[in-house]
């Protein structure tokens, strides 16, 4: 008898996300998942506001709702929050800007049918323009990728050497490992760091990090702050808990604009953040760049 070479079955998948205001993209993000080619088991949805916006899309799968109080936004306690309520073996985390491209739910579940590690998917960069109902041939016309970012593989999978590669647009990994480091440290408070403090610890249980091929989503545009000056304190204050935990810096990307405008003294080998001084509302406001991409 010849032996059974079946491939493993995919894992049961949840996506994840969270919502504070951005009710329309919320529902292009939805209207993407019931356009997937691999449904995923269920969306859930952490509200991190009073009550879930009405008259939603169905997104082809049964929506779970959480509300998850808190200020400033918790983002740390609801993405736990969704993670201790999903249903799937697979974790899909996808930001409320994002729209998933037809193939994310199933790239992911095939990346984790053959590996157990934190998984990391493309997201390109929509301008103002781009409108919901583009398919992918034209979000993939439109779309950027950030200038921060490596790219990602043709196919398959890629190691990735840092697993501070995470940002929380989306990545995916086991309900297990999520487990295993008892998900994100909720004293992470505000804006930043929750993430890349949990890929550390995750890498720290001998974890893999991958980039996935095909596992891309649209980051619909929005007016952001260059540099974000409205999270200041809550950058500075997470960047220096991650230094205190793992004996380095994180969030450089956005301590090097800070730096830039003259408003912290700072660099890799420093061992604290000296505030030269914070910035005026002025400053906050003309921060503020509608037609920019990217943070």
């Amino acid at each position: 008898m010849l032996p059974d070479i079946r491939p493993p079955p995919a894992p049961s998948t949840s996506v994840l996300t969270l919502v504070r205001g951005r009710t329309g993209c919320l529902r292009n993000l939805m209207r993407g998942l019931a356009r997937q080619s691999v449904r995923p088991r269920e969306l859930v949805i952490a509200w991190m506001q009073p009550e879930p916006a009405p008259g939603l899309p169905d997104p082809g799968c049964p929506v779970r709702h959480l509300h998850v109080p808190g200020e400033p936004m918790p983002l740390a306690a609801a993405g736990n929050r969704a993670a201790e309520a999903a249903a799937g073996d697979l974790l899909i985390f996808l930001d409320v800007d994002c729209i998933p491209a037809a193939g994310l739910v199933g790239a992911y579940a095939a990346a984790a049918s053959g590996a157990e590690g934190l998984f990391l998917g493309e997201v390109l960069y929509l301008p103002p323009e781009a409108g919901p109902d583009l398919d992918d041939a034209a979000l993939d016309r439109l779309g950027r990728p950030h200038p921060a970012r490596p790219p990602v593989p043709e196919t398959g999978l890629r190691l990735e050497p840092d697993p501070g590669q995470l940002w929380g647009l989306s990545f995916a990994l086991s309900a297990r490992a999520w487990r295993s480091v008892g998900g994100m440290d909720e004293d992470f408070s505000g804006y930043g760091g929750e993430e890349t403090d949990f890929a550390a610890r995750l890498a720290a249980t001998g974890l893999p990090t991958y980039w996935v091929a095909g596992a891309r989503a649209y980051h619909q545009h929005h007016p952001v702050h260059v540099p974000p000056l409205q999270h200041f304190a809550p950058i500075l204050a997470n960047a220096a808990r991650f230094r205190t935990r793992h004996g380095r810096w994180c969030l450089t990307y956005w301590l090097d604009q800070f730096r830039t405008a003259g408003l912290i003294d700072w660099d890799d080998d420093a061992p604290a953040i000296r505030v030269i001084r914070p910035p005026t509302a002025p400053e906050i406001a003309a921060s503020r760049r509608p037609g920019a991409l990217f943070s």
